[in-house]
Parts: structure tokens; C-alpha cells; sequence
């Protein structure tokens, strides 16, 4: 619910910070005091469309708080999760409105997108007034609205899966079909290719291999005389390896005379002798490697030729051709199998189908059973709203041939406002001042089903009498008792039903040269003396006192 609601700068409300609590909030004051400016500072809050005239003048922003006290699970946070936002326990909705038109919103002090604030606002608040048809418009709320009304939540839910499972088959079978036709289409080129690139077995990374393989090789013969060449220098017949093992071997006989003399010699002709060692295994493992067989060289020189041939003839490189391979094979495959795999697929589709078919017929049921049970609800409220010739219908027009996610069935309100006129859809037929009571009755007997937990009926009553007034603020009431309620009204038969009562003024400020918007909570004197100014207009009376107690009585009993 609605905890506080902070505006600053905003028309003609310097500075203005409201306390709310659960049951009724009414808002009452002169005409022109600001109630409208309230409810439009209040929407700005909530997603509303931002306007540059809302700043105060002289003022470069204006800027709007409202904070909530939010119950677990509310779907308020589930879009705060969905956004990254975090949940502090309390949700604070902040707008600023700049002075060059353009807007900032917060969520808990963490900026976010208008839509984000819009979402979120959307599901904590619902404004209604004659003119403000958002909660009806839309013919998708009506069937939500019925399926609050008779706990079909579940049942939706359940069938928005059977409706993903279908929809997942159908694609499933769509995409195999589409496969079996481009592999029909190509069969015959299909299968020579697959067994042309089976009999190739071309490999990932071999080309490269190859390529390398066949240079060493080329390179290796042109080198291999040098490598010779340079081993029989290191270790053939006129190899000095064998002299200088012999030298080591007589300076070492004398290294015990004279060792500072002999043992720098000896090591560095070791040195030499290691060295040489090592070159010999080098110019070996050189001539190896240079070695290879002229048939060898010959068979890589096909095998390229091959796969760069198959490289042109499929217009892929080499390293691709192992994966083309693979594919070729599986749409061979799919040509085989495919129509065994054809028929589990339009099995599944089948089974889904059913599913999904037995699933809607049976919530379409439901809707007709339970549209029957609101129609007679909402209609047992109409006679004391003065809508007793009215009558109210909700409309299930169910098609088969139509699915979708939530069913077939196509929910909408209609009304017939007299006898013998032609009943037609709510938002078409009802006058202004029909629409909001229409509203009204709708929820009262929704109650806190389908409803977000805080709602602002804006001047409802205008235009009705006493007696439709009293009516309107029982209805309020009885709502306030499931979720919060505001209402700006000129009733004083509603203002009477109060658990808090709001009186907004204007006062003059700087000696008159300008004016601001208060708004002041009235205590039970207080309240009286409003309630009788709204019955008796500017002179109140000692008979206006009178009535007003009389029908703060009669709401308090």
C-alpha cells in the first residue's frame, strides 16, 4: 500500500509530504484547490507522462516521492529482480521533473527507464475516474480479471505451458519437414557427394600438415650432401675427435707436476670434445629427418591434389571438407530415417494438441460457469448506484480456431444501460458517469482479486445524488476493507466513510501576490466542519453541522 507521498515544485505545491494508512483516504476540498494537481504529481510518480508545466514556476525542477509498503511476492518485485534492482524492503518510486521537459526516475534510489517505473507503478496503483479508462480498455484485463475472480490462476498457468509444448513441437515438426524436403530435393547429389567425401575421409588440420610435410621433404634433398658433408668432417676418418682424446689423456698423465698449467687446458679440449659430441648427434638427426622415401613425397602429392580438388569442386576450404562430410552424411541419414522420425514428431504434435485442446475446453468451461456467478454479483450492485434498468454481461466468445497462450476464449464486459437497447462492449456503450459506477461495482466484487493494493478513484460520484452517493461510499468502503482506497470526491455522504480524511486548500502567500496547495489530515471537528461545508457550500449552517453528524454517525454504526 500507499505509505507516504513526498512532492516538491510541482505546480502549485512548494512543499507537501502525506501520511497514509490502510482503509479509506478521501480527499475533499473547493473546487480548484489542487486535487487535480495531487492526482497528477501522484501519477508523474508512478510512470506517468513527464510535462515541463508541472515545474513551479521560478523553480528549475520539480520532483515526486512515493513510497510503498510492499507484502512478499507482490509481482512489484518480481520486475525489480528482472531489472537488476535491489530490494531494500520498502518500495520508493522518485521522479524528477526538470524544467526543459525532460524526466529521471528512480526505483529505491537506483536509476531506471520510465517503462521500468511505469511496470512497476502499474501494479501497485490503479487510477480510476471518468475519464480514465485504462483498467477497462483493454479487453486482455477482462479476461484476467475473470480468471482472478474465479481463481483460475493455476489453470493459466498450466495452460500457458501445454500452449509452449505445442508450439515447441509444431516448430520441431516444421524444421524436420523443411530438412526432409531440401534433402529429397538434392538426393541424388546427396548421396554421391556423402560417399565421394566418405571414400576421401578428409581430416581436420591435415592439408596444413601435409603442406609442411611435402617442404621439409623438397628442402631435405637439396641439403643432405651439406649434411654429409659436415658429419664426416666431425666424425669420419679425419675426424679430430681422436687426436684431441688423445692430448686430453697425456696432459692429464701430467697434471699431478704441474696442475695450474694443465687443468684450464684440459677442461676447455672437454669443452671442444662435448661439443662435437653434440654437432655429430645434430647432423645425424638432420640427415634423418632430410631422408625420406621419393614414393612418400609422390603419395602426399596426390593426396593435396585431392583434397584441394574436392576444395574447388565444393566450394570449401579444406579444413571444411571434414565437416561437409559430417553433414552430407547426416542429411543421407535424414533421407533414411526421416520418415520414421517424421511420424514420432507428428505424434508428439498430436499428443500436444490434445493436451493443449482438452486443457482450454475445459478453462473455457470454467470462464462460462464463473462468468454467469460475476454477472449476477456485479448486476446485485447496480440498483443501489442508480443503474437498476442497467444490466451487466461478460461476454466469453470461445474459437478453437483461434488458440493462444491463455486459451481460446476471448473475454470482454458488456453493458446494456436500459431495457430494450441493444447491449454492446462496456468502454462503448456507458456514459461517463455509468463507466466509473459500472467500475465501481466491478471492484467491490473483485475485491483484492486481480486488483493492484492500492486504488484512487478520482470524483466518481459527480453528478449523483444523495442517495447513489451514500451507495458509492458504502462500495468504497467495503473495498477499503480488502485493499487501500483513495478517493478525491464532492460527496459528503462518501467523505462520511472515511478512516482518514485529507482536505486540500490553497492558500495565499507574500501578502497575496502568490498561492500554494496544503493539504492538512482533519480531526473529528475538523472533519465535521468540512463535511457540513460540503453540504451546505459557502455559509455553514447549524442544520449543515447537524447532518454532517448525523451521517458520520451512520457511517461509524
Amino acid at each position: 500500500m500507499l505509505a507516504r507521498l513526498s512532492i516538491r515544485d510541482i505546480v502549485l505545491i512548494e512543499r507537501l509530504d502525506i501520511e497514509f494508512a490502510r482503509g479509506l483516504a478521501v480527499l475533499t476540498g473547493e473546487t480548484g484547490a489542487g486535487k487535480s494537481i495531487l492526482l497528477d504529481a501522484f501519477a508523474l510518480a508512478l510512470g506517468g507522462r513527464g510535462d515541463a508545466a508541472l515545474v513551479r514556476q521560478g523553480t528549475e525542477q520539480g520532483q515526486v516521492i512515493a513510497s510503498f509498503d510492499v507484502p512478499k511476492r507482490h509481482p512489484a518485485l518480481a520486475i525489480l529482480a528482472e531489472n537488476g534492482l535491489d530490494d531494500n524492503g520498502e518500495m520508493i518510486l522518485r521522479r524528477v521533473q526538470l524544467a526543459d521537459g525532460r524526466t529521471r526516475a528512480f526505483v529505491n534510489d537506483q536509476p531506471v527507464s520510465v517503462q521500468t517505473l511505469k511496470a512497476i507503478g502499474a501494479v501497485l496503483v490503479e487510477i480510476h475516474g471518468q475519464h480514465d479508462e485504462r483498467a477497462l480498455v483493454d479487453t486482455s484485463t477482462h479476461r484476467r480479471l475473470l480468471d482472478a475472480f474465479a481463481g483460475l490462476e493455476k489453470d493459466v498457468t498450466a495452460i500457458e505451458a501445454l500452449w509452449d509444448t505445442r508450439r515447441t513441437a509444431r516448430e520441431a515438426l516444421e524444421a524436420h519437414r523443411e530438412a526432409m524436403e531440401r534433402a529429397a530435393r538434392e538426393a541424388d547429389y546427396l548421396r554421391h557427394s556423402s560417399d565421394e567425401l566418405k571414400k576421401l575421409a578428409p581430416q581436420e588440420g591435415e592439408e596444413t600438415s601435409l603442406a609442411a610435410r611435402r617442404t621439409t621433404m623438397m628442402q631435405g634433398e637439396k641439403i643432405a650432401e651439406d649434411l654429409r658433408e659436415a658429419q664426416t668432417a666431425v666424425s669420419g676418418p679425419h675426424s679430430p675427435v681422436a687426436a684431441l682424446a688423445a692430448a686430453v689423456r697425456r696432459l692429464e698423465r701430467r697434471a699431478a707436476s704441474s696442475p695450474e698449467l694443465i687443468e684450464p687446458a684440459v677442461k676447455a679440449l672437454d669443452t671442444a670434445l662435448t661439443a662435437l659430441d653434440e654437432a655429430d648427434h645434430h647432423l645425424h638427426a638432420a640427415l634423418v629427418a632430410a631422408d625420406f622415401d621419393p614414393a612418400e613425397l609422390e603419395r602426399i602429392e596426390e593426396r593435396l591434389f585431392a583434397l584441394r580438388g574436392a576444395s574447388r569442386k565444393y566450394s570449401t576450404p579444406v579444413d571444411g571438407l571434414a565437416a561437409l562430410a559430417i553433414r552430407y552424411a547426416a542429411d543421407v541419414a535424414l533421407i533414411d530415417a526421416g520418415a520414421a522420425q517424421l511420424k514420432r514428431l507428428e505424434k508428439a504434435v498430436s499428443e500436444a494438441d490434445k493436451a493443449y485442446g482438452a486443457a482450454a475446453e475445459k478453462l473455457s468451461a470454467a470462464r462460462n460457469k464463473s462468468a454467469e456467478k460475476l454477472n449476477k454479483a456485479v448486476n446485485a450492485e447496480l440498483a443501489p448506484l442508480k443503474l437498476d434498468r442497467a444490466k451487466f454481461q461478460t461476454q466469453v466468445d470461445s474459437d478453437a480456431a483461434t488458440p493462444g497462450p491463455q486459451g481460446h476464449d476471448r473475454v470482454e464486459f458488456w453493458v446494456q444501460t436500459n431495457p430494450g437497447t441493444k447491449a454492446g462492449p462496456l468502454m462503448k456503450v456507458a456514459s461517463g458517469g455509468e463507466l466509473s459506477r459500472f467500475l465501481l461495482a466491478l471492484k467491490v466484487v473483485l475485491s483484492d482479486k486481480g486488483s493492484a493494493p492500492t486504488l484512487v478513484f478520482d470524483e466518481i460520484d459527480t453528478g449523483v445524488g444523495g442517495a447513489v452517493a451514500d451507495a458509492i461510499g458504502a462500495r468504497l468502503a467495503r473495498l477499503a476493507g480488502k485493499v487501500q482506497v483513495m478517493a478525491v470526491t464532492h460527496a459528503p455522504q462518501v467523505a462520511a466513510r472515511a478512516d482518514q480524511h485529507l482536505l486540500i486548500s490553497k492558500d495565499a502567500l507574500d501578502k497575496g501576490k502568490r498561492v500554494a496547495t496544503r493539504v492538512a489530515a482533519l480531526a473529528v471537528d475538523k472533519r465535521r466542519e468540512e463535511i457540513a461545508r460540503m453540504l451546505a457550500g459557502a455559509e455553514i449552517t447549524a442544520e449543515a453541522r447537524a447532518a454532517a453528524d448525523r451521517l458520520m454517525k451512520a457511517a461509524a454504526g
